[in-house]
Formats: C-alpha cells, structure tokens, sequence
C-alpha cells in the first residue's frame, strides 16, 4: 500500500512539473456526501435494517447456544440415538444461521443490493456534479481526498468540495 501511494505522489509530481498547463484540484466524497440529507436518510435506513438483522442473527445464535447447553446437561441421559438427533439439530439450525447471515450481509447480499439501490444513485449524482464542474472549470485532474489516493499536501483554496456542494444545490455545513 505505501509501496502504491509512493508511485502516486511520485507521478504526480512528474506531471505537474512536466505539465504546467495542467490544473489539479481535489475534494473530499466524504464531506460532500454527509451534506446531502437523501444520502443520511438512506444511511439511517440502512442502519436501521442493517440493525434488525442483526437482533435476528443474536436471538437464532441464543437458540443455537440454549440447544448446546441443553445437550450438554442432558447428554449423560439420552441414547446414541437421541443424541444423533440432537447433535444433527444443532448443526442444522448452525447451518441455518450461517446461511442467513450470508443472504443478509454477504457478498451481493441483501445489504449490498440495498445499498445498492440506495446510495449509488446519489453517489453518481455527486461524480457527475464533480465531472461536469472539472469541465466547467479547466480541471484536468480532481482527486478525492477521502479515498486511499495519498495527499502529502493539499492547499484548501484546491478543496472545491463545497462548490460542489452548492453545484447539487445544497449550503454547505462545516
């Protein structure tokens, strides 16, 4: 990683002294995002479902750990039958619970499909504010200091994060 950043600032740096016609600037995603209220509301919302699966995955793993409890005071009594049956029942419901958590937060799970269908249309809506501000304004290249991109030095009259703010039609709140 700091192997990569290194490259970055060094081309950079090469282009800007090769390039001085060039122009740079950069904004903060981050800062941008939490000044647009559509983009709280649906991170709330995502929040708040995000939340209920999780009381849903507690209150089946409490089952699944009542069960083990239960087994483990009762196995000395049950015959290598019943315990067949109760073991198979733990393991099931273990399966269930993984397989749930896997539908709900996996990889293009339920999660990310809402979040999905939530926060990237609002994210477009500020790449394409930021694209159609870079061509307004002669900008050859606009960097997002909130990203893994390094910044050594960011001067704050390059910071155009609240012009783009205003562009989305919102007041800037510091």
């Amino acid at each position: 990683m700091m192997k990569k950043s290194l490259i970055i600032a060094m081309v950079i740096i090469a282009t800007a002294l090769t390039a001085d016609a060039q122009r740079f600037a950069y904004v903060n995603t981050d800062y941008i995002l939490k000044n647009i209220p559509e983009y709280k509301a649906a991170q709330d919302q995502i929040d708040k479902i995000t939340t209920e699966w999780r009381a849903e995955v507690d209150k089946k793993q409490k089952e699944i750990d009542d069960l083990y409890r239960n087994f483990q005071n009762e196995q000395y009594l049950l015959t290598e039958e019943q315990k067949k049956t109760k073991v198979g029942e733990i393991e099931a419901k273990e399966k269930a619970i993984k397989d749930y958590q896997k539908t709900k937060f996996g990889y293009e799970g339920e999660l990310f499909q809402k979040r999905q269908e939530l926060v990237k249309p609002i994210q477009d809506k500020v790449y394409e504010a930021i694209e159609k501000y870079a061509k307004e304004r002669g900008f050859d290249f606009i960097f997002d200091k909130s990203s893994s991109t390094t910044l050594l030095y960011a001067n704050a009259e390059n910071d155009k994060s609240d012009d783009i703010i205003k562009k989305l039609g919102y007041t800037p709140q510091k």
